[in-house]
């Protein structure tokens, strides 16, 4: 865990057991007066993917930024509560914030490589952390594509642009310009919502394989593909978390009719 305090250690108190990474507790979140969301308390575990349900503007997203901070951009926004990861409260206002993103790193809706090479878009973080060595560079370059079910498809043209490779390539490039930085959490916040549906299946069949090394969180608005790559899922409604378990009991048998009605299109 890289994770450090940029002036103070904070409290060590989690101790959630071998099968948890995040440990969130009375997590709330506010867009200044909006209460988007409410009071959720999860256990999200390792090697394992939780799918994010829920119509749009129940809460997903701003959950799943929340994570890695990322809602720390928005001037008006505020959380309260907990995310536990290791020993470190991610909420904590003395978090490097840096490093964390390195830790519990995320890919977005709609690719989004940098203006250079395939080569320089996974290089480009890791240059910035110090690393220098070209042999380096060249073997993370290589295992990351790899690990993205991309080398095959570009290692003869690493040096050409990134822009030039479809959108289904794009994605995968950019959820290996995650890797390249050695995360524990993947964060995908609906990363085939802009893909056709043979780009759709390589992502999914690509989450299956990471999740060997990684813990990965995933919003979608695709039920089947929630249930085929999930072993969780949380239905997030109106800022609420409805109900939290195994994926086959949420599609299969749900606890609250409000989730059985959302996942066979009779929700209103």
């Amino acid at each position: 865990m890289t994770i450090e305090m940029q002036a103070r250690p904070v409290e060590k108190t989690f101790n959630p057991g071998n099968d948890t990474i995040l440990d969130v507790q009375n997590l709330d979140f506010f867009y200044g007066d909006n209460h988007a969301v409410k009071d959720i308390n999860m256990k999200i575990e390792k090697n394992a993917v939780t799918a994010l349900i829920g119509p749009s503007g129940c809460g997903k997203s701003t959950f799943l930024r929340t994570i890695n901070r990322m809602n720390d951009l928005v001037p008006i926004a505020r959380a309260e509560g907990k995310i536990m990861y290791e020993d470190v409260n991610l909420l904590d206002k003395n978090i490097d914030v840096v490093a964390l993103r390195k830790e519990i790193g995320m890919v977005f809706q709609k690719p989004n490589p940098f203006n250079k090479s395939i080569y320089e878009n996974i290089t480009h973080g890791l240059t910035f952390s110090g690393i220098k060595k070209k042999a380096v560079l060249e073997e993370i370059v290589e295992e990351s594509l790899t690990k993205a079910a991309l080398w095959d498809e570009v290692k003869d043209r690493l040096h050409t642009s990134a822009h030039a490779l479809s959108g289904g390539q794009q994605q995968r490039l950019c959820i290996a310009r995650t890797i390249a930085m050695k995360p524990t959490v993947m964060l995908l916040d609906e990363p085939c919502s802009a893909l056709d549906p043979i780009s759709n299946a390589k992502i999914e069949e690509l989450i299956a394989d990471l999740k060997k090394d990684y813990s990965i969180v995933i919003v979608t608005h695709n039920m089947g593909q929630a249930s085929r790559v999930s072993d969780k899922t949380a239905f997030f409604y109106n800022g609420d978390l409805i109900e939290f378990d195994q994926t086959e009991k949420i599609f299969t048998n749900p606890s609250e009719k409000r989730t059985e009605e959302y996942i066979s299109g009779r929700f209103s």
